[in-house]
């Protein structure tokens, strides 16, 4: 292999005074939930909001230590590795470019800019960004930055496992999202070195299984990256990651976005933890497969915070109506004066909170003196919802939950 323990050890050591060691905190409420004794590593604290910070640092000050460093460093990144390149190249006061697919949402493109990169929107996909840096730093004699196989990098993210086998040795199960493999290959090389007996799986998604494919030696999928994990939906697996990922882990485990998303409610809503889709792979792999974690010591790797505010808000709005702490109703009413008070008086009395109310005339198919109302409402979950329902059936106004 092209990455040894010593390595992880070392690049420890190199980026202490430049990275936060992210505490390993246990989880007890959720783990009891999962049946398991859980501990989340938080990654989604690094400044940049995600483990990326690990292996860029470490990249970035082997390069400005060269007898005859580059130019600059060019990146092709829609995300969390542009951060973490843009933040250790300010640092080292090296040059940094990143490019960026041309439909990457500006708020990224303005939190790289902010941390000192010049940003080139070039390409449809990271894979066509990727072309275009690597042809830039030919021109330009920059070094490119791969964000996941290069040996470096690797390292780098290994020092993940380092900490947290060192805060909670009890661990026996990693679990570790996986895209192009770098974090969950530098983890694994650690975790072997110094407990062989631990288990460790990758988590995919099953829109983008590619790393599992490629180590199962199956066909390789279609594969689609739209997804709530974008962050681990990675078409193309690292050569130096897979080298390692077929020796040393036991196997990828598949999630959907079901899994995925309801993982996100449940580290925010349970753990006050904020996760992107791709940071909460490993709680949604306990999710869908949680008998092969029953009873064990979990060590989950939270590996990225930056999910967008407006898609947070949506999965947990989603979540709340999932629970019945939103709910929406359909009631039909008479078309006459003082219907419309009476219907909100009751819910109010019956302890819900109404939070909208539409009064439907038009679009139906009922009788001229007669219409719908479409209420949402706060409630204190699904048995509140039938409680109501069925008072508003007695007071005379059929209602269905929609």
């Amino acid at each position: 292999m092209q990455v040894t323990a010593q390595d992880v050890a070392d690049a420890a050591v190199a980026i202490r005074s430049h990275v936060l060691r992210t505490p390993t905190i246990e989880s007890p409420r959720l783990g009891e939930q999962l049946g398991m004794r859980l501990y989340l590593k938080l990654e989604n604290m690094q400044y940049t909001g995600s483990f990326k910070d690990r292996g860029s640092c470490l990249k970035l000050q082997r390069l400005a230590q060269q007898p005859e460093p580059p130019a600059g460093v060019v990146a092709a990144s829609a995300g969390n590795h542009a951060q973490g390149v843009a933040r250790h190249g300010r640092r080292l006061g090296m040059p940094v470019v990143i490019v960026m697919p041309q439909n990457t949402p500006f708020s990224k493109v303005e939190r790289t800019e902010a941390l000192g990169a010049e940003v080139l929107l070039r390409g449809e996909s990271v894979a066509e960004s990727t072309t275009y840096a690597k042809q830039l730093a030919a021109e330009r004699g920059l070094a490119f930055v791969h964000p996941y196989d290069d040996p470096v990098v690797v390292a780098g993210q290994g020092t993940v496992a380092l900490e947290m086998l060192e805060d909670r040795p009890e661990i026996d199960t990693l679990v570790v999202p996986i895209g192009g493999g770098g974090l969950c290959a530098g983890i694994a090389v650690w975790a072997r070195h110094v407990k062989p007996e631990i288990r460790i799986f990758g988590v995919q998604t099953e829109l983008c299984p590619s790393m599992r494919a490629q180590l199962r030696g199956e066909p390789m999928p279609v594969l689609r990256t739209h997804s709530l994990a974008d962050g681990i939906a990675v078409k193309n697996p690292g050569v130096v990651t897979s080298e390692i990922l077929a020796e040393l882990i036991d196997d990828v485990l598949l999630v959907d976005e079901t899994d995925i998303e309801t993982a996100v409610q449940l580290l925010a809503a349970q753990q006050k933890v904020v996760a992107e889709g791709a940071g909460a792979a490993g709680i949604a792999a306990l999710l869908r497969h949680q008998a092969l974690f029953a009873g064990r010591d979990v060590g989950v790797v939270i590996c990225g915070g930056n999910i967008d505010r407006r898609m947070l808000s949506t999965v947990l709005l989603r979540g709340l109506k999932l629970d019945g702490k939103i709910a929406k109703l359909r009631i039909s009413i008479q078309d006459v004066p003082g219907v419309l008070a009476r219907v909100t008086q009751m819910i109010g009395a019956a302890g819900a909170d109404i939070i909208d109310i539409e009064h439907q005339r038009l679009f139906n198919n009922l009788a001229p003196r007669q219409a719908e109302l479409d209420v949402v409402m706060e409630t204190r979950g699904r048995a509140h919802v039938d409680q109501i329902l069925l008072t508003l059936e007695a007071a005379g106004f059929p209602a269905k939950a929609l």
